[in-house]
């Protein structure tokens, strides 16, 4: 008999037969050759069961029906993927081995894991775990494979977080919505990231100004003119600090002390997942979901680089002479001159700062693989650059600087004076950014406010001053300034804070320390950060992420009930820990679970007696269904789920899906980021809960009209709250330039206009009921509104470039196949 190997993405598996069975016969969901069939999962094909699936009185959100704690989870298969279910359970007829190649992680672990409980595959199973798709590596992974049960604490890990996470979703979502009327989502990681955004924010509203001055005087000895900043307590009082500058200005003065010493700043740390994405958005503005997204093409589409989902800052003595052959592979390129110029005998086993295999667990830092990178899109060439520079960087010195010291004294007035002269720009000749002069350095604490300016300049010209000689004090001035607030949280610096469980940590030793203890993982947390826009906890303005009146209700609340451990990410921290340790074999998954029930109940426990909030503390709020709060009997509708978002359960509450999303799936929230979806969750209850309307987040797109769900290839990206209620729902809240309109509604007799929301084209009329929505991502591709218009008035689009339900790829024309619902098929 054959073995079968199992991918997680079509793409993975046509890549991985092309070099294991390279004449194999392609049969559209499957490739068979003479020795392997291989197939590929679609993302989650296998989900945790809505509580109705427990017992229909779930279906409705009920205060007295919590807690809602299985006693065994029960599974069942996404409805949009389940042919290509179908498609593993026969092949793996007909074999009596299995690969699993999944995503080398914890999730890609859990995928798998899902379908070979929920088909119950008895077969012996070898795992392929590899760091990129090269061919090489490929080969070189499939002569290497590891026993399946070497695997089994990590798939322990997995289920555990995928079960916490419902419990803790499904149970606080309802806990909270139900007792304040209002859509309210709860997430083990997501409410404690929101709880940081809150805290951050709260300093900066509490935050008082103050003003003082500074005194600079400005001194020349022969040939050398410097800059001196006055020392002493700060200067509260304008008149003293203007005194000084009159004091000393045009006075000769004393060198009373002047220290020069020789300091190298070595190359930056290889990249793991969130530096990457942080430095992205510092430097490109791109989300930590656009990043990942981008690295995740460089690494599936076109295997330029490792794998990316890693949380290891290094490589291991295997890893060493790969990065050799990369250099190598470079020369000709664009980056040819500083191939040229790099110096292989810095890269080796002994150097600790690339090389350390302590601190290398699943998988080691990102680094561009020997393959040549072409047909890069604008974004996937910048993020590839990111790479490669830091990648470059490890082969080049240090760069070297002498840092002078100076105190001059003038009128028993004392200045200090720092310069930091560049010898040797070593690794910064790859950052041209780094060669200008003149650079002057603020200090901050620790909290981000800046303090008094700092005397450090930069400069690439010579400086010497003499001890023994006096200067002269050519001008002085008094500077007024303002104290400064935190400043907002960007995605860049959310991720950081996420990384280190909220506390500030500038020493490179104690952030890798923290790493096993921080909120999420590196592929989770973009989608945490999706997740609070996506239920209008926040909005983003400019880089800044600004926190909601819903987001801040939420918080108050919760911690109001007496649940502070839900927003505290020190707990998350050690829950992700505690994960961490299961996976290695070092903690129970029994006993974790058992804590994590407990504390859902604790959770509903307090809840229960909190005092319901005042309809006023949630701005722009609407009632769902009719007045008073109480739904009308019987008016049920499906909402889609999105897989893996950390939150509560979706499909029960008109307009739940915001409230409760499918987070419950916990750190499979990349992929509901990426794209991927559930399927259409249970009849939904009419529960008594009301929409945060004017919520940016939910702004975008209400149509869970997905009454009968997209049509089949159609990816649905997750629809906001308030989307399943029907008629219920508020009015989409707009963007201050209003909707982008596209053409007219096809519905026949609807009279409303297709506009461009954040996940799909909807209808103007869908609050009186249309149901028709085109999902910007369908067939594999995202739909411009050029193909959208030719939809809408042709029935049909030109050839395009298509990707059909279990990952064949075809040219064919997307057609409008039903005009009352915006189904979609193809036609070649």
């Amino acid at each position: 008999m054959k073995t079968l190997v199992i991918a997680e993405k079509p793409d993975m598996g046509r890549t991985i037969a092309a070099v294991i069975e390279p004449k194999a016969a392609n049969k559209r969901t499957y490739i068979e050759g003479s020795d392997y069939i291989i197939t590929w999962a679609i993302g989650h094909l296998i989900e945790l069961a809505e509580p109705d699936k427990y017992d229909e009185k779930y279906k409705k959100w009920r205060f007295e029906h919590l807690p809602i704690i299985p006693d065994e989870f029960k599974l069942l298969p996404n409805p949009r993927t389940k042919d290509q279910l179908k498609v593993i359970k026969e092949v793996a007829k007909q074999c009596d081995k299995i690969v699993n190649a999944c995503d080398a992680g914890r999730e890609g672990q859990h995928i798998f894991s899902l379908i070979q409980r929920h088909l119950k595959l008895k077969q012996p199973v070898k795992r392929l775990w590899i760091s990129d798709l090269t061919a090489e590596t490929i080969r070189s992974g499939f002569q290497q494979l590891k026993d399946g049960s070497d695997f089994d604490n990590l798939t322990r890990a997995a289920r555990a977080r995928s079960e916490a996470d419902w419990i803790i979703g499904m149970n606080g979502s309802r806990a909270f919505t139900t007792k304040h009327n209002v859509l309210l989502s709860v997430g083990r990681v997501q409410t404690p990231v929101l709880a940081l955004i809150y805290d951050r924010q709260k300093l900066i509203e509490d935050f008082s100004s103050l003003k003082f001055y500074e005194v600079e005087a400005f001194f020349t000895q022969e040939q050398t003119e410097y800059r001196g900043l006055w020392q002493g307590e700060r200067i509260t009082d304008p008149a003293k600090a203007e005194g000084i500058a009159a004091k000393v200005k045009g006075k000769p003065a004393r060198i009373a002390s002047y220290e020069v010493k020789d300091t190298k700043e070595y190359p930056f740390k290889l990249y793991d997942l969130t530096l990457l994405q942080r430095e992205s958005n510092a430097k490109l503005g791109f989300s930590a979901k656009k990043t990942l997204d981008v690295a995740q093409a460089l690494y599936e589409k076109h295997k330029v680089i490792s794998y990316p989902r890693t949380n290891s800052n290094y490589v291991t003595e295997q890893n060493i002479p790969e990065m050799h052959k990369t250099l190598s592979s470079l020369q000709g390129t664009a980056y040819d001159e500083w191939v040229r110029q790099a110096n292989r005998n810095l890269v080796h086993k002994n150097n600790k700062a690339i090389c350390n295999p302590a601190k290398v667990e699943d998988h080691h830092a990102i680094l561009p693989t020997g393959k040549r990178a072409n047909g890069l899109s604008a974004d996937e060439q910048k993020v590839y650059d990111l790479i490669v520079r830091r990648f470059l960087a490890q082969f080049y010195p240090a760069a070297e600087y002498k840092v002078h010291t100076v105190l001059t004294e003038v009128e028993k007035e004392t200045f200090k004076t720092t310069v930091k002269e560049l010898l040797q720009l070593g690794w910064k000749v790859l950052y041209p950014e780094s060669k200008k002069d003149g650079k002057r350095a603020k200090a901050k604490d620790d909290k981000g406010k800046e303090e008094d300016e700092v005397e450090e300049e930069e400069t690439s010209e010579p400086f010497s001053l003499n001890a023994s000689l006096g200067a002269h004090c050519r001008d002085a001035a008094a500077k007024e300034k303002e104290t400064q607030p935190p400043k907002a949280f960007t995605e860049g610096t959310l991720l950081k804070a996420m990384e280190s469980a909220g506390k500030q940590i500038e020493d490179e030793e104690l952030r890798d320390a923290m790493k096993d203890s921080g909120l999420g993982t590196p592929a989770t947390r973009a989608a945490t950060i999706e997740r609070l826009k996506h239920v209008g906890y926040v909005t983003m303005q400019g880089k800044r992420i600004t926190l909601t009146p819903k987001g801040r209700t939420a918080v108050e609340l919760i911690r109001a009930a007496g649940v502070e451990l839900l927003t505290s990410p020190e707990m998350t921290g050690q829950w992700e820990r505690r994960l961490n340790e299961i996976s290695r074999g070092q903690a129970s998954d029994e006993t974790f679970m058992r804590n994590v029930k407990k504390f859902a109940t604790l959770i509903v426990d307090k809840v229960r007696v909190q005092n319901r909030a005042a309809r006023t503390a949630f701005e722009g709020d609407e009632p769902v269904g009719k007045a008073g709060g109480r739904a009308a009997a019987g008016k049920t509708r499906r909402s889609a789920k999105a897989s893996g978002t950390d939150g509560a359960a979706a499909g029960t509450a008109p307009g739940a899906r915001a409230a409760a999303g499918s987070a419950a799936r916990g750190s499979g929230a990349s992929r509901a980021a990426s794209g991927r979806s559930g399927a259409a969750g249970g009849r939904a209850g009419q529960a008594p809960v009301r929409e945060t309307a004017g919520s940016a987040g939910q702004a975008s797109m209400r149509s869970s009209r997905t009454a009968a769900g997209p049509a089949a290839g159609q990816r649905s990206g997750g629809a906001s709250a308030g989307q399943a209620a029907g008629s219920g729902a508020p009015a989409a809240a707009r963007p201050a330039d209003g909707p982008r309109v596209v053409g007219a509604c096809p519905r026949p007799g609807c009279g409303g206009t297709i506009f461009m929301g954040k996940k799909g084209y909807g209808c103007s009329h869908y609050k009186t009921g249309c149901t028709f929505v085109i999902w910007k991502e369908s067939f594999g591709r995202s739909l411009t509104d050029a193909q959208v218009k030719a939809l809408l008035e042709k029935g049909k689009t030109a050839k395009l470039k298509l990707e059909r339900q279990g990952g064949e790829e075809v040219s064919a024309r997307l057609v409008l196949a039903d005009p009352s619902t915006g189904r979609l098929e193809t036609e070649e």
